[in-house]
């Protein structure tokens, strides 16, 4: 064999491996990704039925390929979780061990500002406790909701602002990198439910669904994501109050019409 025909020999095999260890690669990530894509599902919403009346819910379902990998601190902090609605007047239920539905109720807008950023972002831990809790080791998640309330007495002007922090859960670093970190496989998002269906502002139109009264949002990991809404509501105040001025100036009338006495004529004087 001649010198040249064995260094293209060597050459030829030399690019073999090279492909058939990027093919290798290539197999193992899908794979991975086939494996332990949505492994963790995380539906946040907010209903609102009345003036005076919604709820707030979270919907969360988890795959089993992450509770095999860390059993023990998924189920903490499903408990977390479970204790921070509790302490918020909420409920609690577990369809599973993987499955956990959580209903907060509010009466109004101050209270729906006050429960979802106190779930969202309890104060009243220490920095120890912090330290500790078992909701920063699955998901990193810092959302912030502000509300305001205009009322036109027969209607009332919303409008919900939302901001929620998701930097942490970026992709994958490097090439080669490929780490079973539950935050990098968070597939989440926020939905608004109101009487009348909400409009959103300043949204891609691929990342919002409107189905009917409710409004979805797809958020981005590894972004800061901002949502804005304007909806409008009834005011059953107001639409009481006028009620009342109807039947008040209703009621006026038909008695000055039906219910007012006769005078009688006066007596005639005799000369």
């Amino acid at each position: 064999m001649t010198r040249r025909k064995r260094s293209w020999l060597q050459q030829w095999r030399r690019v073999k491996r090279q492909v058939r260890s990027r093919l290798h690669y290539l197999l193992f990530l899908l794979l991975c990704s086939l494996l332990l894509s949505g492994c963790v599902r995380y539906d946040v919403g907010v209903n609102v039925v009345g003036q005076y009346q919604g709820t707030i819910t979270q919907h969360i379902q988890l795959g089993e390929q992450l509770t095999n990998f860390s059993q023990r601190e998924v189920q903490d902090w499903l408990k977390t979780l479970e204790q921070r609605a509790k302490a918020l007047h909420g409920k609690a239920k577990r369809n599973s061990d993987t499955d956990l539905e959580i209903t907060i109720p509010f009466s109004n807008g101050a209270d729906l500002h006050r429960k979802f950023n106190q779930f969202f972002n309890p104060t009243q831990q220490t920095p120890e406790q912090l330290a500790t809790d078992p909701s920063q080791d699955i998901i990193e998640l810092s959302a912030g909701l502000g509300f305001t309330q205009s009322n036109f007495l027969l209607v009332e002007r919303d409008r919900l602002r939302l901001e929620v922090d998701l930097r942490s859960l970026g992709g994958l670093n490097g090439e080669t990198a490929f780490l079973l970190n539950a935050n990098t496989l968070l597939n989440l998002q926020f939905s608004l439910t109101t009487p009348w269906g909400a409009r959103a502002i300043a949204a891609e139109d691929s990342l919002v669904q409107r189905l009917g009264p409710q409004t979805i949002w797809q958020l981005q990991p590894g972004q800061l994501n901002y949502i804005e809404a304007v909806f409008w509501v009834p005011s059953f105040l107001g639409l009481g109050t006028v009620v009342i001025i109807a039947l008040v100036v209703a009621g006026s009338g038909l008695k000055q019409r039906f219910f007012t006495p006769a005078i009688p004529p006066a007596p005639t004087v005799a000369d």
